[in-house]
C-alpha cells in the first residue's frame, strides 16, 4: 500500500520583480541558449507552499502546518555576473497544451481529468499511479535526494519527454536539501536526456542568494543542464485583479532572471497563518479564470498545474473535483479554459 507523506504549505506574496538574468541549458522557447544580460530595477516577488504525495489518499490541513506572510522586500539594484549557458544535449519537445494539474488517485479521477481539460498532470512521484484517460499525458517527478535510484531513473525514462526535480528542497518539511546536495546529484537527473525541470522551490525563486539563485550559479559553474524553471506559489490576497498581478510580477521577475521558460508547478489562492483561509468558492473560481488567461499569453509560461485537481475535506476552495467526478466552483471555472 503507497505511503502518504505529510507535508507543509506556506505562502508568501510580495511585489513585482526585476532582476539580473541568468541562463543555463537550452531555452525550451527556441532551441539555442540566451545571453545574459541586466534587468532594470524593481521589487522581488515571492510565493511558498509544498506537496509531497506519494499515496492514494490526500491529507488534509489538519495535517499541515505553515506560517504567516513574508513581507514585501524594497526595491533594490543586484549586480550579477555574467554567465555563460551551457549548451543542452536533450531535445526540447514543445508544449502541445499548458494547462495541467497535481493530482493524487480518488474516487473519479480519471473521469475528473478527462473533463477538467488538461493535457497533463503530475502526481509527485516518478511513477503514475492514475490510469491516464486519452489525450492526458504523466509527467514524472524525482521527489527528493533518495529518490534518485537507478529504478526510479530507468522508470522515468519511460514516462515521456518531461522530468520535474527535487519537490521544494528549500522546505524542511519537504525534500529539504542544500544546493550543494542537489547539484552533487544533478548528473544523474542529466544523464536520462530528459528535458529537466529545476528544483521547485517554495519561495524566493527570483531573489539573488535564495535557493533558486545558488543552485543555478552552481549549474552554470560546473556546465549543468537546466531546461526550464519549475516554482510554485499561493497568494494571500483574495481580490482578483491584486492576485494575478502579483503572480505575473513573480513569474517576469523569475523569467527576467534565468531567461528560461517556466513551469508553474502548483498554484491556488490559500492564506496560510496559524491556521490556512481561502476565499469564497467564487473569489477561487474568478481567480482560475483570469490568472489562467494571463498565463496563456505570457509566451515564456510553457505549462502551469492547479493545486490540486481533488477537493479533500478541509481543503476549502480550491479542489476542482469532489469524489465521483462532481466539479466544484473552481473545477467549473478551469473546466472553461481553453489553452
Amino acid at each position: 500500500m503507497p505511503v502518504l507523506l505529510k507535508y507543509k504549505l506556506i505562502a508568501a506574496v510580495t511585489g513585482a520583480g526585476c532582476l539580473a538574468a541568468i541562463a543555463v541549458g537550452a531555452d525550451a522557447l527556441g532551441s539555442q541558449p540566451r545571453v545574459p544580460h541586466i534587468a532594470p530595477s524593481g521589487a522581488e516577488a515571492s510565493g511558498r507552499t509544498g506537496m509531497p504525495i506519494a499515496g492514494a489518499t490526500a491529507p488534509t490541513l489538519a495535517e499541515r502546518s505553515g506560517s504567516g506572510q513574508t513581507p514585501a522586500s524594497p526595491a533594490r539594484r543586484h549586480p550579477v555576473k555574467t554567465l555563460h549557458p551551457h549548451k543542452t544535449q536533450a531535445t526540447v519537445q514543445p508544449a502541445d497544451s499548458k494547462k495541467g494539474v497535481s493530482a493524487w488517485s480518488f474516487n473519479g479521477v480519471g473521469e475528473a481529468l478527462a473533463t477538467s481539460g488538461a493535457s497533463w498532470y503530475y502526481t509527485w512521484s516518478s511513477g503514475d499511479p492514475i490510469a491516464s484517460p486519452p489525450g492526458v499525458r504523466f509527467v514524472p517527478m524525482v521527489w527528493g535526494a533518495r529518490s534518485v535510484t537507478t529504478a526510479t531513473l530507468t522508470q522515468v525514462r519511460n514516462e515521456g519527454h518531461y522530468l520535474l526535480a527535487f519537490n521544494e528542497p528549500d522546505n524542511p518539511g519537504q525534500s529539504n536539501m542544500t544546493p550543494s546536495q542537489a547539484l552533487q546529484l544533478w548528473p544523474r537527473l542529466m544523464a536520462t536526456g530528459m528535458s529537466l525541470g529545476s528544483p521547485a522551490v517554495a519561495t524566493d525563486a527570483a531573489t539573488p542568494g535564495g535557493w533558486l539563485d545558488q543552485f543555478m550559479r552552481g549549474a552554470v559553474a560546473r556546465g549543468y543542464r537546466v531546461n526550464f524553471i519549475a516554482v510554485h506559489w499561493y497568494g494571500a490576497d483574495f481580490a482578483t485583479g491584486p492576485a494575478v498581478q502579483q503572480l505575473q510580477a513573480y513569474l517576469q521577475a523569475i523569467y527576467a532572471r534565468y531567461h528560461l521558460p517556466v513551469w508553474l508547478t502548483e498554484f491556488a489562492l490559500i492564506r496560510f497563518g496559524t491556521s490556512a483561509s481561502f476565499p469564497s468558492p467564487g473569489q477561487q473560481a474568478a481567480f482560475i479564470t483570469a490568472a489562467t488567461a494571463m498565463l496563456q499569453r505570457l509566451k515564456f509560461v510553457q505549462r502551469y498545474a492547479w493545486f490540486a485537481l481533488p477537493a479533500t475535506p478541509g481543503d476549502g476552495t480550491a479542489g476542482l473535483f469532489d469524489s465521483g467526478a462532481v466539479a466544484t466552483a473552481a473545477g467549473r471555472a478551469f473546466e472553461a479554459v481553453h489553452s
